[in-house]
């Protein structure tokens, strides 16, 4: 079995590309996670429909973080994608467990979604400048849907 499933990326740039990715699977399962509390115990006048829209985001938070431990082991990396992992590799703040309130839900959350936002548009810089045009655009990808994700979060407290 190869190491790797990958022809034409040396072996650096696979390594560099493994070390964009490690941190963005824990920060995409942690933010699904977050997504699903506020999911479960949000209150407030746009219950249903923030509500229904976050059972939408959570799923593909789930797609986000699918497609990078795919890409971790088609690189030949390792996904370490439990909760004890997530929470020491993660670089998103504690998600506070304890708040209820719709604007305070939808404000954590949008600064989640534009963090890790953030972190996707730095590994797409990283991982081009490294010669793997594949994960910069899985990068792009994402991005594009977590920014978007944030905007239709945080229009709720416009």
């Amino acid at each position: 079995m190869p190491e790797h499933y990958v022809s034409n990326l040396d072996a650096d740039a696979r390594k560099s590309s493994i070390n964009l990715l490690k941190p963005a699977l824990a920060a995409a399962i942690d933010l699904q996670l977050a997504v699903k509390q506020a999911h479960w115990t949000i209150k407030g006048p746009s219950f249903i429909g923030l509500h229904e829209l976050l059972d939408e985001v959570a799923t593909r938070s789930y797609e986000h973080s699918d497609t990078i431990a795919e890409r971790l082991v088609i690189l030949g990396g390792q996904t370490h994608g439990t909760t004890q992992e997530v929470a020491k590799n993660t670089c998103l703040e504690a998600y506070p467990a304890d708040i209820t309130d719709q604007k305070d839900h939808v404000e954590a959350l949008t600064k989640r979604f534009m963090d890790f936002g953030a972190m996707c548009r730095d590994g797409i810089a990283k991982a081009g400048d490294n010669g793997d045009e594949d994960t910069a655009d899985l990068f792009t990808e994402i991005s594009r849907e977590v920014d978007k994700d944030a905007w239709f979060i945080g229009a709720h407290n416009a």
